[in-house]
Formats: structure tokens, sequence, C-alpha cells
């Protein structure tokens, strides 16, 4: 696929906000016979300009919810949305539709192409919706788009000419009609083949390096690992990034309930985190800053052997067994961390001996199995 200049308008975080998107304290009950559904449990999520974010989780978790909440396609029951300066929670219905068209690209796992337009038609819409290029203009952008995914052959057929992929195709050139600041997409590779899905996602990438903000629920393994971030959602909670990136081989259900256990803790610079010869007490996530592995030289003096940054984890190996190296916070600022106390840890891999396996697994490849930390 191929590239198209933006117009280099950059959305702005909203005033006293550090973040582009922001969710506070979302909570999402749907009422049915039963008395109610919660999808959504009282979500915390702060997305910022340039990222390229991943919502996974299993199905009915909560994703789809939570992704209609930034676009304002659902209201929340109760808390905040925030996205650019806009509190999209306080919006009405009218208000909500323009400003959705002005400022998101929206796309759709099902594509949602009106079947009486042609594909230029299509495309075309959110422009003519929003009045957001002149009129003479339109036509030419369209077409800009449509040859940037691979499709201005295609213009003035039907939607129903088209295949799976290249409707998607023509989907994301109208999501990008107003040329949005942030792209949304549910699903978007999920009835596409491999290869029709790769292109899209490598898309996806060149939006991102532009600038442009990504935020793409998907179920697909293989294209999780290839966002800067994901977001995991299990039963209607987020859970803790960095204890999901620390434990990437266990249930979410396992995941979700350690990242309730754990405990943030700050250690100021040069401070020692774990002593050579102790066996540790937690296992530790860092979250900001860097810790460093010390080992002692024969003369007595300290050699840094590895330094560790936010989303790597020591202290596993040394739960069970002495330690030959000392963890600290690097002299020039302090390490944030959260912590997980050895009950909680050995209780989490006690659960299942595949857990255990899983975590030797890992353990096998951090410098910790080396004899350089914990």
């Amino acid at each position: 696929m191929k590239a198209l200049r933006s117009n280099g308008a950059a959305a702005r975080p909203p005033n006293g906000r550090d973040h582009l998107i922001a969710l506070h304290q979302v909570k999402k009950v749907y009422k049915n016979n039963a008395g109610g559904y919660t999808a959504l449990k009282n979500i915390d999520l702060t997305i910022d300009r340039g990222e390229f974010v991943g919502i996974i989780g299993r199905s009915g978790s909560g994703k789809s919810t939570l992704i209609n909440m930034i676009t304002g396609i659902d209201r929340p029951t109760t808390g905040e949305v925030y996205v650019g300066e806009t509190a999209v929670h306080t919006l009405s219905e009218n208000q909500i539709a323009r400003w959705r068209g002005r400022n998101l690209g929206v796309i759709f796992q099902f594509f949602q192409l009106l079947p009486n337009l042609s594909v230029i038609e299509n495309v075309m819409l959110p422009m003519d919706f929003c009045h957001a290029y002149p009129l003479s203009h339109r036509r030419q952008r369209a077409l800009a788009l449509l040859d940037m995914v691979e499709m201005a052959d295609q213009a003035y057929k039907l939607p129903s000419a088209l295949s799976g992929g290249q409707q998607q195709r023509v989907a994301i050139a109208r999501g990008l009609a107003n040329d949005p600041q942030i792209i949304v997409a549910d699903e978007p590779t999920g009835n596409l083949d491999s290869k029709t899905a790769d292109a899209v996602f490598n898309l996806f990438e060149t939006l991102t390096a532009e600038g442009k903000t990504v935020v793409m629920v998907t179920h697909d393994s293989n294209l999780a690992r290839r966002v800067s971030r994901t977001v995991l959602i299990t039963d209607g909670e987020v859970v803790n990034e960095y204890v999901a990136r620390a434990l990437p081989s266990f249930p979410p259900e396992a995941v979700l309930q350690a990242s309730r256990q754990v405990q943030p803790e700050t250690f100021p610079p040069g401070a020692t985190i774990i002593n050579p010869g102790e066996a540790a007490q937690k296992f530790y996530m860092i979250v900001a800053g860097t810790a460093e592995v010390a080992l002692k030289r024969a003369g007595g003096s300290d050699v840094v052997a590895a330094e560790m940054g936010p989303g790597q984890y020591f202290g596993e190996m040394s739960l069970s067994s002495r330690t030959v190296a000392a963890m600290r916070a690097a002299p020039d600022q302090p390490v944030q961390v959260l912590a997980m106390d050895n009950e909680t840890f050995q209780n989490l891999l006690a659960g299942s001996p595949d857990f255990q396996a899983a975590m030797q697994q890992m353990t096998r490849f951090t410098p910790q199995a080396e004899g350089q930390v914990g």
C-alpha cells in the first residue's frame, strides 16, 4: 500500500491533561431481563499521540465495548472519556456524530460500506457529511486515498463487486477521508486472508510512523506482537500492562488476578533492591527508571553486568534460591516497580504444572538464569 501525506494537523491533548485519549473510571452496564451485565468495570486507560495500541482479549471480554467508548458509539454508564480536547461522554448524539466524523477514522470488521454507492462515493461520504474539504477537491482526494490502498482501479464499482479484502481496503480509505489523527479499528483483519491482513497492518504501521494514533482490536496474536503497546482486557477489566508483559504465557484470568495483588514501590537512586547472597522476597516488574545488575569482582569492587528498564522483570529465580548478584536502582534516577510477594507468585506457579514450565522457559533466557541477576 502507498503512502499519502497528511495535512499535518495534530490533535492536541485536552487542557490540563497529558494524554491524547483518557478514560477515567469508565463503567458500562447493559440492562437485561436478568438485571444487568457489567461489560466494563471502572476502566482507567490512557493512550498517547503516535502510539499503535493493540486491544487484545478473549471474545466477550469487553474489547469492542471499550472501543465504542472511545468513538462515542456507546456511552459509559459512569466515568469520563476524553479524546483530545473533547469530553466525549458529555456530547449529544448530534454532536458526537459530527465530532466523530471530523476527528476519528473508524474501521469496522464487516466494512459497513453502503451497497448502493460506488467505491469512490463511499470514500467521499465522510467529506460530504462533515464538509471537511471543498466540494471540488473531494473526488480527487478520494481517488488519492483509493490509490494509497491500491484500489483506484475499482473506484466506480459497487462494493458487491469486490472481495472481502478489497472492501476492507476501501473501508480504510473511507476512514482516512477527513485526515483524522486517530484511527480506531475493530477487528479490521478478522475476515481477511493472512497476506491481505499483513498489508492492512503495514498501512497502520505507516500511519503511525507519520504521527497518527492507531487503536486496534485484534484476535491475531502474530499481529498483536507488532504493535507498540498491547492492552489486555479480561472480564471487563484492563490488566496491568507490566504484569501482562511479564507473564505472557499465563491465562488472562490468572494475569488479572496477579495484577490485582501487586503493589507499587519506588527505590531512590542507588538503593539496593536485592542483596547478593539473599533470597528475594518479591517478584519485581519495572515500570519506570533503570535497575542495575551488580556483581562483585575478586577485589571487592562492583561491576555493572546489565541494566534493566521498563517492561523487564527480576527476582523470580531468587525467590527459590539465593542470588549471586545485587539488584539496585541506577545512581542517576529512582526506579519504580510493581512488586508481587512470594506467596502470590508461588500460588500463581502452583496452579498448574504447565504454568511452572512456562515460567522456567521464560527465565531460561533472562540474565537471572545466567547468574547475572536475581
